[in-house]
């Protein structure tokens, strides 16, 4: 296994907690996403959050988003500073409550603007990154070339395929620049072919920077799985009314990360069962 380190935290969350109307939904959620090195690599962090359905994996994926705010506890990022120099040879960073839009995040739905074709879509959303000032437009034909999708710049929504207005979803937050893409079901309704392709598209994501950090909520246990270098399960606990953390398993130290045959594996095929019972 190439030798690796697990450095500063990126995201954390501590004792986090949610009810609604007096009931408990999630409590006592607590944990931590560190920067993973991997001498001569840019190697980005692929993180799965799988349960069962009505769990609470959507409410924990609103947390995340810091779309909603939970009743008890906090969950902060490690936020990169803008450089003091021109070349960017300094980098600072801060450690922060998250906010809405510090994350990149693709529903389920891939909800896109209707009325604007994808090229204008793309457009704007490279236009919310002053990182790309003045060079949109490369950026954007290297990103359409690269998960093919160039053929399809003048089309509306509505007459992309599921994978296509996924792939779409996906690159509109890559040029928005976010370090964190936090994924709803990415895996579901896709068939077999599409989903071989989503697969590499987002293990290609994850190793376009150091810090770029995927989160992936998902039932699909054993795709989830199979791409990340840890999982987290959200379950139940006697006694408990909502639901929490039960497991952290480290995939890296399975022998699991990072490799496109571990399904074939027989410790893969005895952590998915590991997954299910805890469920």
């Amino acid at each position: 296994m190439t030798p690796y380190t697990k450095k500063d935290v990126l995201l954390q969350a501590n004792n986090v907690s949610l009810s609604y109307d007096g009931k408990c939904i999630l409590y006592d959620i607590c944990f931590a996403i560190r920067d993973i090195v991997r001498p001569g690599l840019l190697q980005g962090q692929v993180v799965s959050l799988v349960g069962r359905s009505g769990i609470g994996k959507t409410q924990l994926f609103r947390l995340l988003s810091g779309l909603q705010k939970p009743d008890g506890g906090r969950i902060t990022i490690r936020e990169r500073v803008p450089s003091a120099k021109p070349d960017g040879s300094i980098q600072v960073y801060r450690e922060r409550i998250v906010q809405p839009g510090d994350m990149g995040v693709i529903f389920q739905n891939y909800y896109q603007f209707g009325w604007r074709t994808v090229g204008q879509s793309l457009m704007l959303a490279a236009r919310q990154n002053k990182v790309l000032a003045g060079k949109e437009e490369d950026v954007i034909r290297q990103f359409t070339q690269q998960f093919d999708i160039e053929d399809v710049m003048s089309r509306y929504p509505a007459q992309l395929s599921g994978g296509q207005q996924q792939r779409v979803s996906i690159i509109q937050q890559l040029l928005k620049g976010s370090d964190f893409l936090l994924l709803d079901e990415p895996f579901s309704g896709l068939d077999v072919c599409v989903l071989d392709k989503v697969v590499e598209l987002l293990l290609q994501v994850s190793l376009s920077d150091e810090l770029k950090t995927l989160i992936i909520v998902s039932h699909d246990i054993a795709t989830a799985v199979a791409i990340s270098d840890t999982a987290f399960i959200l379950g139940k606990k006697p006694g408990h009314e909502g639901s929490t953390l039960v497991k952290e398993i480290d995939l890296i130290e399975r022998g699991l990360a990072w490799r496109n045959d571990v399904r074939e594996e027989k410790v893969f095929r005895e952590t998915i069962r590991e997954i299910k019972e805890c469920l």
